[in-house]
């Protein structure tokens, strides 16, 4: 049988966080099944860890696709492997992924990933993408291949409503909106929307931070800077840069553990 464990990411307190599906799989499994057990568990993200020697394959998907690279479903893996596994502490669990090599590591009592920085942040003009979010004014970048839009206050985050099949329809359907916090217990916060890829809004987004960390941090002239992701669910990270990676430090709760008849 196949063990399977659902996580909050991004949280100490059950119920909050970005929930996601963890798959330990003791052997290979095709691409169909996976995506099915995806859209069964319905959740933005369910990861597959498979153990090959002293690595981990990694993979994600979504209830509709697989994605190249998702933040609170890693830490998610890792939780596991630390708290629920038994994976030594004091050693780093290297994840091979579609991104590349990942790694984890246990840093005083929580989860610390290190992913590629997302920069180079460049102003664009897409007046469309404001009006499905439903935003009068704001600044759009393209980072790489990552939308950020940023707004004048942390208000104008909290309250968004944005048209999702907008969004999808102007190609824009995966953006991150974003602004200085309102609260001194955070540097910034955000929210995410991703209705391209089946997730109208994520609660918790690792992989956002990627674009975002460097973004804030060219802005505010500060490392590392702390995170919040003001959806329902809401979730707190700390982001630190360095280079052409990013460290994302979170915690994250076990919410069940149970096994699939397969």
């Amino acid at each position: 049988m196949t063990t399977l464990f659902q996580v909050d990411a991004f949280t100490d307190q059950i119920f909050h966080g970005n929930p996601a599906a963890v798959c330990v799989l003791p052997e290979k499994k095709a691409q169909q099944w996976m995506q099915q057990l995806a859209l069964e568990m319905n959740l933005s993200e369910t990861a597959f860890v498979l153990p090959e020697g002293k690595n981990y394959h990694l993979r994600w998907f979504t209830p509709s696709t697989e994605v190249e690279l998702c933040g609170h479903a890693t830490l998610a893996s890792a939780w596991v492997l630390f708290h629920e596994l038994g994976f030594p502490r004091h050693e780093t669990i290297h994840f091979q992924t579609l991104s590349g090599e990942l790694t984890a590591q246990w840093v005083k009592g929580q989860v610390m990933l290190n992913f590629p920085a997302f920069r180079d942040a460049r102003l664009v003009e897409r007046q469309a993408l404001l009006g499905a979010l439903g935003i009068e004014e704001g600044r759009v970048w393209q980072i790489e291949n990552h939308w950020v839009v940023e707004v004048e206050n942390a208000a104008i985050v909290r309250n968004l409503h944005p048209d999702f099949k907008q969004m999808v329809a102007i190609g824009n359907g995966d953006v991150a909106v974003t602004s200085v916090s309102d609260n001194t217990d955070y540097d910034f916060i955000s929210r995410f929307f991703a209705p391209a890829l089946g997730i109208d809004e994520d609660p918790v987004t690792g992989s956002a931070h990627c674009s975002l960390g460097p973004f804030w941090m060219d802005k505010l002239k500060k490392n590392p800077l702390r995170a919040y992701q003001a959806s329902a669910r809401g979730g707190s990270l700390m982001v630190e840069i360095q280079g052409e990676r990013v460290n994302l430090y979170g915690k994250a709760v076990t919410v069940f553990q149970t096994e699939i008849k397969d």
